[in-house]
């Protein structure tokens, strides 16, 4: 809001009841939350509370209790003033990414009447083990990737996440731009794992490789790849450790953050192809053509998302993922339950080598 303050009052959010949840307490504390008239707040003089519940006409908060279908509409309405008054609003919804489903008719019939919206699904997927087994998600990465008007993302570290997050606001509320769904998680990453480059140059370069889908993380070349690994958010570091134990047995392992594999398929789909577009290049990027290695895709949802890479170059493959409902545990039970712990992922990289 202080560096952009022209774009932060064209965003309006909204939530089904999980605001505080879904991490938007920061923003509704500058933002403060719509209402038709102005409202007191009985715990103004309180100090010590996180979250100051403002209620009034210049609010951009918009609370709808628990009601996913409400949301998605009221998004995807938000999201068509552009077209309709030459407003531009930047509609952003938080649910839990398991109600998805539950919201997804109305919000694909507000995109095919061209709203244009974000929604974030948070959190996701086994990671939540330690919160509860009845909000776990494993269908919602597919779902995102198959949804036409829409990109999919799941950034794993914070820098990626707003990289791809302004990609998002600017594509929305303009002709011919798009609705983006975000599936993230409330596990904290170390951003240092990410290897984010200082060198202005270098720092652009990667920005741009997030916003085209992914990048790779290892410093040696593709071509020097035994084995390449490639992770989808949540679980890059068990992905990073699993490279790590690879290494110790003499085995060099490349490592892949897919951003978006929505954006991954997409230039696979154009590869080749004579009208191919801008992003069609990533798929060479991260797995050249001429360097056939055996992959092991790692994704805290489906593993048949990203089953289509072994299309990319004919590259055997084996994919990690959760395909049954999840438990209440720790994580590192949760992880080693599903077979998306470090030890998972070096097993089925040794296995696909033959050692």
């Amino acid at each position: 809001m202080r560096d952009a303050p022209e774009v932060a009052a064209r965003v309006v959010t909204c939530s089904p009841d999980v605001a505080s949840s879904t991490n938007l307490g920061g923003w509704i504390n500058k933002s403060g939350v719509w209402s038709t008239t102005d409202r007191r707040d009985w715990f103004a003089d309180d100090d010590e509370r996180l979250l100051r519940w403002a209620e009034g006409s210049t609010g951009r908060h918009v609370e709808l209790g628990i009601a996913e279908v409400n949301l998605v509409g009221l998004a995807a309405e938000l999201g068509a003033t552009w077209s309709r008054w030459d407003q531009r609003l930047i509609p952003v919804a938080t649910l839990y990414d398991p109600f998805l489903a539950r919201a997804l008719e109305p919000w694909s019939f507000g995109m095919y009447a061209g709203g244009q919206s974000i929604v974030v699904g948070t959190p996701s997927g086994v990671t939540l083990a330690p919160e509860g087994g009845a909000h776990q998600s494993v269908t919602t990465p597919s779902i995102g990737l198959e949804q036409p008007c829409c990109v999919a993302w799941e950034p794993a570290f914070a820098q990626d996440l707003e990289w791809c997050l302004l990609h998002a606001m600017d594509r929305v509320g303009v002709a011919g731009g798009t609705s983006s769904y975000f599936r993230l998680s409330t596990r904290p990453l170390d951003p240092a794992a990410a290897c984010v480059p200082e060198e202005p140059e270098l720092r652009e370069r990667r920005r741009r490789e997030v916003v085209a889908g992914g990048y790779r993380l290892s410093a040696h070349r593709a071509a020097e790849d035994d084995v390449t690994l490639v992770g989808v958010g949540a679980v890059l570091p068990e992905v990073l450790a699993a490279a790590d134990l690879l290494g110790e047995r003499g085995v060099r392992a490349g490592v892949i953050c897919l951003t978006s594999p929505d954006l991954v398929f997409r230039s696979f789909q154009q590869r080749g192809s004579r009208d191919a577009g801008d992003g069609s290049g990533v798929l060479d990027l991260l797995l050249p053509p001429g360097h056939p290695t055996p992959l092991v895709t790692v994704q805290d949802g489906h593993p048949h998302t990203l089953a289509f890479l072994a299309g990319a170059r004919g590259d055997r493959i084996r994919c990690l993922g959760v395909s049954e409902f999840g438990h209440s545990s720790g994580l590192a039970d949760a992880y080693a339950h599903h077979r998306l712990d470090a030890g998972a992922v070096a097993g089925a990289a040794l296995d696909l080598l033959g050692r």
